[in-house]
């Protein structure tokens, strides 16, 4: 039984690994049509979205089947759980590669805005965001994906930039504002990409450590109010 289920989770660990190969190759190519104002890049991105979306069941499946017949415990279990959370989370962001891509096939029809902005080297960090967070998976590293952690607050910074930059010049040149509406939307897709590596590197943290650092802030400020293991009140209706 114990060598069935380490044949399971050998499997499991290739086939999660092969879908964030193809998440990462998707977002790559949605970003460079963006880039590059690529009509036929970005409907490509778009189309092969579909077997990232198939992969996703398959690995859920085959997840929930090791969790039913081997009843894992321990690091088992905890690399099951979080092969679970992580392929959801590779799923969205293959969503949100689509949506970048979908924008992408817009902005190819419009003309193109004179505004010095640097979506390129965002875009940049937050694939390289993903891949850190893949590559901290692979070796089951905590300190590796703390760093991934700590990337996140860089890529909330550009965001913040690039939004005001965006939003002055739509005050500025108002016949600009389709394509800068886009663009926009462009840059919160790729924040919203971080911040599902940043729950990536959260999740194998979990399995490597044992720990959930989710809200460590928060919970740091309710031990100093002394709200540790103490019932929080609650509110009147």
């Amino acid at each position: 039984m114990a060598t069935q289920l380490q044949r399971e989770i050998g499997n499991l660990k290739k086939s999660i690994l092969t879908l964030g190969a193809l998440v990462e190759d998707n977002l790559r190519r949605a970003l460079t049509a963006v880039e590059r104002r690529d009509e036929a890049l970005a409907a490509e991105a778009v189309e092969r979205d579909f077997p990232i979306d198939l992969m996703e069941v398959d690995v859920e499946e085959d997840c929930l089947k090791a969790l039913a017949l081997y009843q894992p415990v321990a690091g088992d279990l905890r690399f099951i759980v979080t092969t679970i959370k992580i392929n959801t989370t590779l799923e969205r962001i293959g969503d949100l590669a689509v949506n970048i891509a979908e924008r992408a096939r817009l902005l190819a029809a419009m003309s193109q805005p004179v505004v010095a902005f640097d979506m390129a080297g965002m875009a940049i960090k937050a694939q390289r965001m993903v891949s850190s967070a893949l590559d901290a998976l692979v070796h089951s590293d905590g300190t590796a994906a703390r760093a991934v952690l700590l990337a996140d607050d860089e890529i909330d910074d550009l965001d913040r930039e690039l939004t005001a930059t965006l939003n002055a010049a739509a005050r500025e040149h108002p016949e600009w504002l389709d394509p800068l509406i886009q663009l926009l939307q462009i840059s919160r897709f790729i924040e919203r990409v971080a911040d599902h590596a940043t729950s990536i590197a959260e999740d194998v943290i979990y399995m490597a450590e044992g720990e959930i650092p989710r809200h460590s802030v928060k919970r740091a400020v309710a031990e100093a109010m002394g709200f540790n293991g103490v019932a929080l009140p609650q509110m009147k209706e």
